[in-house]
């Protein structure tokens, strides 16, 4: 059985992102992947501080110095078989809380670790609003995963006025994934 973690971010537990992430979660499990979630908002994950002249143990080991949550999930992600992104865009943009997790997970993984190199992930961007900035969102997030040497399988834009057909294509999305 293949296990997925479907990691996202928002502080709405109600939102079109949380209804995103349900929709993926319940594709991947029909699929018969063992399917995880985690919310990156209720972590703790402290902002990179650039040490060691801007390259410290990140670059060297492919670890951080710093003590919050961010270690026991870059080793989850390590250890599964596959990961989903699902974020609420703000701004054109991936939350401040992905944007803070993978400053740190590119830093760590992109030169010496490479525990995350060729995994295969799905992405998800969710926007509300005008339902704009979708497709700048994926493209940032995308472009994140190349530097880890990351595959996306796919990108989902969802906005308020797409929902009704793409939460069901994201059920879809998942199984296939899976």
């Amino acid at each position: 059985m293949k296990k997925v973690i479907v990691l996202w971010s928002s502080p709405n537990a109600d939102g079109l992102t949380a209804a995103a992430k349900d929709r993926v979660l319940a594709g991947l499990r029909a699929g018969g992947a063992e399917a995880r979630e985690v919310q990156l908002n209720k972590l703790k994950i402290e902002q990179c501080r650039a040490c060691g002249s801007g390259w410290g143990t990140c670059r060297t080991k492919g670890s951080c110095i710093l003590e919050d949550d961010f270690s026991a999930l870059y080793d989850a992600l390590a250890q599964a078989d596959g990961i989903v992104f699902v974020t609420a865009v703000y701004f054109h943009d991936l939350t401040e809380c992905f944007k803070t997790f993978l400053d740190r997970l590119r830093r760590c993984d992109a030169f010496t670790a490479r525990r995350l190199a060729d995994k295969r992930c799905l992405l998800v961007a969710c926007a509300g609003g005008t339902g704009q900035g979708t497709s700048e969102c994926l493209s940032r997030l995308e472009y994140t995963m190349k530097h880890m040497n990351m595959r996306a399988y796919d990108r989902l834009p969802v906005n308020r006025f797409n929902r009704d057909y793409m939460l069901p294509a994201l059920e879809a999305a998942g199984s296939t994934y899976a």
